[in-house]
């Protein structure tokens, strides 16, 4: 493919309160991973999610019958923090954001049903998130876990 071919990415700049929305998106996510109606708030009607386990889950209302599932059992005490590592905009109403996440698996590791579903305590999570009429919201989700060396 020569470079006449090659599609561009047209990156831009955004402006520090674009920023800061993002961070607080992130925040929020975080601050709201036990409450599944904030929690959801925070995503696109049509978000696509993969969690640390490889689960994928399609639209807000999926992710809210597996959140709600996941509150009800044992993974509640699975909570995780998130740093943000960059934020790229690709577009003015378009980002990307990169973030290690690290998980604290407090549930019982003698328990039959947690037998061999030990989760990674790190991962790469990154974020395509979007700005909707009422700001920016979570388009898509995927955590890639990182082995524990």
């Amino acid at each position: 493919m020569d470079d006449e071919q090659t599609p561009v990415v047209e990156r831009t700049t955004s402006s520090a309160d674009d920023t800061a929305a993002i961070r607080e998106l992130v925040a929020a996510a975080e601050r709201f991973q036990s409450d599944v109606d904030r929690f959801i708030a925070l995503h696109t009607v049509d978000t696509m999610i993969v969690n640390i386990a490889g689960r994928r889950v399609l639209g807000r209302e999926n992710l809210r019958r597996a959140m709600q599932q996941a509150l009800d059992s044992p993974l509640a005490k699975v909570l995780t923090t998130t740093a943000i590592d960059d934020i790229r905009f690709l577009h003015r109403d378009v980002a990307i954001v990169s973030c290690t996440k690290h998980v604290s698996d407090q549930r019982e590791s003698t328990s039959e049903e947690n037998a061999g579903a030990a989760l990674p305590s790190t991962g790469r999570l990154a974020y395509v998130v979007v700005r909707e009429r009422d700001g920016w919201r979570i388009a898509s989700a995927q955590t890639t876990p990182i082995k524990d060396a």
